[in-house]
């Protein structure tokens, strides 16, 4: 059988009590403090994530350039060597913008054959990149990062709230248990 508790009184650590402690209300700030640290926190974080995130890859699709590159290979069939798909790694080789020839592995199509036109992304270095992501793509990017980072940043602050309750607990506790080594012996002697 469950012990009776009576209603529950709302934010009964801040109202003035005879019985509250100093404890009491030092838990009530602790618990205050932690939620607005955790919605502040992770909603502030949250967006920043997001809109850093969004920022980044607005900027890859603005530098980014599609350039066309030749196949310097046959491209393997894709029985064995397939990763994905019909698209298998092969070397090519394209000009950069300012005119430097540079060559590396991209993604074709498998069984195309030396010497076809591939198109290829490349940074403002002519590095090979791959392809920027879409507006779509990078909103759905930049939301889900946004809401990992939010919620990862929110549980610093909750985390740091509990245990800081938890330490409180474990003291009243032992008080209790030194008021009570005091007080149990003399409170056996006057009920016999």
């Amino acid at each position: 059988m469950a012990a009776f508790r009576g209603p529950k009184v709302w934010l009964w650590r801040w109202r003035r009590n005879p019985l509250r402690r100093r404890s009491d209300a030092l838990e009530a700030w602790i618990v205050l403090v932690a939620w607005a640290l955790t919605v502040l926190g992770g909603v502030f974080a949250g967006l920043a994530a997001t809109q850093t995130v969004e920022h980044g890859l607005a900027q890859q699709r603005a530098e980014w350039r599609s350039v066309p590159a030749l196949l310097t290979e046959d491209a393997p069939d894709g029985s064995a060597t397939e990763t994905g798909g019909d698209l298998v790694w092969a070397k090519v080789r394209w000009t950069a913008a300012d005119g430097s020839p540079h060559a590396g592995q991209a993604r074709v199509f498998a069984g195309t054959t030396a010497g076809t036109a591939v198109t290829v992304w490349t940074d403002p270095d002519g590095r090979l990149v791959t392809r920027p992501a879409t507006a779509s793509q990078a909103r759905l990017r930049a939301s889900l990062v946004g809401v990992l980072v939010g919620v990862s940043a929110a549980g610093v602050p909750f985390v740091g709230g509990r245990l800081l309750r938890g330490r409180l607990e474990r003291r009243r506790m032992e008080r209790w248990d030194e008021e009570w080594e005091r007080v149990g012996p003399l409170w056996g002697r006057m009920t016999s």
